[in-house]
This record gives structure tokens, C-alpha cells and sequence, in this order.
């Protein structure tokens, strides 16, 4: 107690916090409701929450030891039953739901609400990955949709201004948050496209509960997200949050300074990239001009081949090479028949010679026969012929004196003579 009769803040808390234990209602309890920013902290392995109904809300954590036997691991939305106990903390004057166990309780109604989008949007090929667009390497101006006095703004400035400072930024501001939020984040979507030359937006929120990000999972959102003539980059909430922006999107960062990050290309390296392009382009037109000076030498000989004057000489080749091969053969046949002859002359001067010694034998034997048959021969060994006028050969004296005059042949001559009737008379 004080001087003047009060007590303090921390007495107040004690207060409290010794009533909240006395009460047995609250010492073992199960509550029903729906999970709202859930969030697991990695280091300590606890979970912090909110369950909330139409009317309330109420901060809830589960730690560490107790996480392992959840039959659970709550999202945002999901209808949970969750036993424990309620305390106060006295050094801040808060109380809390301190969960034991969690167990499903049927689904949140924000849950339904999400799925049934998702499902209708999805069969009308909004989330169709065909129809997703490549952003620019190299963007020359980025639309930003977002709160002008948000984290993601500032988070956004920042990277690009660490990556690539010279690509103007053009922001859009919008409520990102509240009942006015989605028509204004769609009408700015829409802005972006009708009235910047921009070519990448980029729709952006920092993290926060289901409910801070439920203006994301509008249908007239994500229309104008689907509709943008601008590639559009969603950067929503945190690694764990999944909107429907970011289902309709052309491509889905985890976080503002993410998103960032992909549309803003490093200056170290987009440098090293294009130096990569050059060297690519080096090679590839080096790689060209090789192909070109192959298929030009390859032309080249199969013009020298098709030329008139390399056919005229091979045709000329080839007919001094055949008029050679038809001297050697004339020259063969020639030489055969040479040959032919010369063998044909001596056959015949052969069969002449013999034919000839024939001859001169047959000769010699006939000369044989007439010289024995010869009347000079006769002759010379002391007879004569006689003959009459008419040169007819006398045999007989009778016929010697019946011609007038005859010739009497000696072998060295002959002697005519006058017949007389009573002998012989020289003439």
C-alpha cells in the first residue's frame, strides 16, 4: 500500500492474476474457435496465436514440450478445440490461454470462404500456369501497389536501392488493410496499367494476421490481378501466407523485400551476366563465322568440281587417256598381228621351200625319165634318127625309100639326104 492509500500497478496485476487462478473454470478448459496469426517461433519451438469467434479474441501460446502432441499444426482459419488454462502475466497486465492440447474442430468459416474462391477461380484457369508471364531482366520502370506508409514500401525502396538504383519506381498508394482495402488495391491495380508505362507491378503488403490480410483474398483482387496488361509480382504477408493475389499473380514472392529482389536485378550480377552474354555472343558468332567459311570453302569446291573448265579438262583427260589406251591396243593388236605375220611368212616361206624341193625332185625325176627316153641320149652312143620331110620319124627302109628326101640326125647334127631307089644318095 502507498502513503495515500492505493496500491500499485504490479500489486494490481498480482490482484488479478491470483483471482484468474482461483477461479476453477478456467484452470482446465477447452475452447472452441479459429486460428488467427498463428506463428511459430523457430528458436524457443513455440506457438503463438489468437482464437477468435464472431465477437471475441483471445491470445493463446502452446509451448514447446506440449507442440509435440498436437494432432495438429494450426493455420489460419483452421476450427481448432484447444485445452488448457488461462493466467495472467503480471509484469505486463495480460492474460493468455496457455494450450496443453489441439485438436481439429470441424473448419473456420474464413477457411471455407478461402477454399470456395480458390476452387471457382481455379476452374475458370485464373491460376493456369500457361498463362504466366516471364518478367523482364531488365525492367525501365516498376509500379508498386501498397500502403505509402508501410514496411513493404520502405522495404521495397531499400533492396532496389542496394541492386539497381537507376529503374524509376512509380508508387500507387492504397489502403492495405479494412473493409476499403480490396476495391482500392484492384482499382490500383488497374491504375498501374491505364496510367504508367511500367513493366512490372509489383502488389505488396508486410506481414500481419489472417484477418490484416483478407483484403488479398478478394475476388475483384484477384480479377484484376488476372486482367493486368503488367506482369505482376505478389508479395503478400510472410513465407507461410498463401492469398489468392498471390495464386493469380505471374510470379509469388514470400515478402515484400522478396519480391523486390526478383524484379530488381543485382548490379554485380547483371554485369557478370552480361558479361556472360558477350562472351555467349563472342562464341556463338565466332562459332557462325566458322560455319560460314566451312560451307563457303565446301561451295567452293563444288563449284571448282561443277566449273566448265574442270569438266572440259577432265573431259580431255579422259580422252587422252583413252586415245592412249587405244594406241597401246592398236599397238598390241598390231604387234599380234605383226607377229602373225611374220610367223605366217615363215611358215609359207617354209612350205614354200619345201613345196619348191618337192618340185625340184619331181623335176629332177621327170628330167630322169625323159633323159632316159631322150633320143639324143640314143644318139650319143652312135645311132640317128631319121625323118622325112614332114619331120615324121622313118623306122623302116621301105619307108625310107617312099619319101623323096630325108634328114638323118646325129648328135652333133643333122644331114639331109636324097633317097634313090636303089640306095642311098648324099645330099
Amino acid at each position: 500500500m502507498s502513503e495515500t492509500g492505493g496500491i500499485t500497478v504490479s500489486q494490481l496485476n498480482l490482484i488479478i492474476a491470483e483471482a484468474i487462478r482461483r477461479d476453477p473454470r478456467i484452470r482446465s478448459v477447452t475452447v472452441r474457435g479459429e486460428i488467427s496469426g498463428f506463428r511459430h517461433h523457430l528458436a524457443s519451438g513455440h506457438w503463438y496465436f489468437s482464437m477468435k469467434d464472431a465477437d471475441s479474441a483471445i491470445s493463446c501460446v502452446m509451448f514447446r514440450q506440449n507442440t509435440f502432441h498436437a494432432r495438429i499444426k494450426p493455420r489460419d482459419g483452421d476450427a481448432v478445440a484447444a485445452t488448457g488454462y488461462v493466467d495472467a502475466y503480471p509484469k505486463n497486465g495480460t492474460y493468455q490461454l496457455y494450450v496443453t492440447g489441439l485438436r481439429p474442430d470441424g473448419t473456420g468459416d474464413m477457411y471455407i470462404r478461402f477454399e470456395e474462391l480458390k476452387r471457382r477461380l481455379n476452374a475458370e484457369g485464373l491460376f493456369d500456369p500457361a498463362r504466366k508471364r516471364v518478367l523482364p531482366m531488365m525492367p525501365r520502370k516498376v509500379a508498386v501497389v501498397t500502403s505509402g506508409s508501410g514496411a513493404a514500401w520502405h522495404d521495397i525502396l531499400n533492396v532496389s536501392g542496394m541492386r539497381c538504383p537507376s529503374v524509376p519506381i512509380v508508387l500507387i498508394p492504397v489502403t492495405v488493410q479494412g473493409e476499403k482495402a480490396a476495391p482500392e488495391i484492384a482499382a490500383g491495380i488497374r491504375t498501374a496499367c491505364e496510367k504508367t508505362d511500367a513493366d512490372v507491378l509489383i502488389v505488396a503488403r508486410g506481414g500481419g494476421s489472417a484477418e490484416d490480410l483478407w483484403c488479398f483474398n478478394d475476388e475483384e483482387v484477384a480479377r484484376a490481378v488476372a486482367t493486368s496488361r503488367i506482369p505482376v509480382v505478389s508479395g503478400v504477408g510472410h513465407e507461410i501466407d498463401t492469398t489468392i493475389c498471390d495464386l493469380a499473380a505471374d510470379v509469388r514472392a514470400s515478402t515484400p523485400s522478396n519480391a523486390a529482389e526478383i524484379v530488381f536485378p543485382d548490379r554485380k550480377e547483371l554485369r557478370g551476366r552480361t558479361g556472360q552474354i558477350r562472351l555467349g555472343l563472342r562464341r556463338a558468332a565466332e562459332a557462325q563465322l566458322a560455319a560460314a567459311w566451312t560451307e563457303v570453302r565446301r561451295c567452293n569446291i563444288r563449284l571448282a568440281a561443277a566449273s566448265p573448265e574442270r569438266r572440259v579438262g577432265k573431259l580431255l583427260s579422259g580422252s587422252a587417256l583413252e586415245r592412249e589406251k587405244l594406241n597401246h591396243a592398236v599397238r598390241i593388236r598390231l604387234d599380234g598381228a605383226a607377229a602373225k605375220l611374220m610367223n605366217a611368212g615363215k611358215e609359207l616361206a617354209g612350205t614354200a621351200q619345201r613345196r619348191t624341193e618337192s618340185a625340184q625332185m619331181r623335176i629332177l625325176r621327170i628330167r630322169e625319165r625323159l633323159e632316159a627316153i631322150n633320143p639324143m641320149g640314143v644318139l650319143e652312143r652312135g645311132y640317128s634318127l631319121v625323118t622325112d620331110r614332114a619331120g615324121n620319124i622313118l623306122t623302116g627302109s621301105q619307108q625310107a625309100r617312099d619319101a623323096e628326101d630325108i634328114t638323118v640326125r646325129f648328135a652333133d647334127g643333122a644331114v639331109e639326104a636324097a633317097v634313090k631307089k636303089d640306095g642311098v644318095r648324099n645330099n
